[in-house]
């Protein structure tokens, strides 16, 4: 099961790929995906990441040593993704259409490059919450799943303005995507010589990476997006979504 929460959770990105293709960057789908993975993710932190990782480090380590392990773990995601952000430029719709070509296709590979090293890692994280629970997996395929859309949509528009290939844009961005499944594949592969406490570990870290992703990806993004009808009701159709699920746990 969690072989395929990765699998699916890439197929977003090229859901991502696949808008910018045939709508030229609709931006309501844009600011509705996002406010619905900020939904999702806030509520999968919350009520269910972050008891759980304080459960787990609160067997195995007295209180209040516990509580400090959890947020020197939590601060390692978000450490292991802001690195890996930093490879990632800022591109928005206007520095765009001001950047020669060239730059656009260095930024479009670095962008994928960055991105695919962040997905391997989101992808072994995904599988060690699915491990540790169906609906946590199937909840963090969704929240992250949603997130990668407009990263989709980042890679193609960049790459694609870059060339008249629309064959390489869809080829990087297919290995961006499927870079996920290879984070769940190394981690399968793993996962018989990976302990309880272990998996805890990298539960606790995976909540930091969702900190991250929140707090500094998302968090503007919803403030500043240009539809607020359609920021709140994806917000709340998130949230929606968390608690449907806490029904088949």
């Amino acid at each position: 099961m969690g072989l395929l929460f990765t699998l699916i959770t890439g197929l977003f990105m090229l859901l991502g790929m696949v808008v910018v293709l045939l709508s030229k960057n609709n931006r309501k789908i844009v600011d509705f995906s996002i406010s619905m993975a900020f939904g999702v993710i806030v509520s999968l932190i919350l009520a269910e990441l972050l008891p759980e990782s304080y459960e787990i480090m609160n067997e195995t380590f007295s209180f209040p040593r516990s509580i400090l392990i959890l947020i020197v773990l939590i601060g390692l995601g978000i450490i292991l993704l802001k690195v890996l952000d930093l490879f990632i430029p800022d591109h928005d719709h206007d520095s765009q259409k001001e950047a020669s070509t060239e730059n656009l296709m260095h930024i479009g590979i670095v962008s994928s490059v960055a991105l695919i090293l962040h997905n391997i890692i989101e992808g072994m994280a995904i599988y060690s919450a699915a491990t540790t629970d169906t609906a946590m997996g199937f909840l963090m395929t969704v929240g992250v799943g949603l997130h990668n859309i407009p990263m989709g949509m980042i890679v193609t528009s960049t790459l694609y303005q870059s060339s008249t290939s629309k064959k390489k844009t869809i080829l990087f961005v297919f290995i961006t995507a499927f870079s996920t499944f290879v984070g769940g594949i190394l981690m399968f592969l793993l996962s018989n010589t990976i302990s309880d406490f272990i998996l805890g570990i990298l539960l606790s870290i995976t909540l930091g990476m969702l900190v991250y992703i929140v707090l500094f990806e998302l968090l503007e993004q919803v403030i500043h997006n240009h539809h607020p009808k359609i920021t709140f009701f994806g917000i709340i159709t998130g949230i929606f979504i968390f608690f449907l699920t806490l029904f088949f746990e």
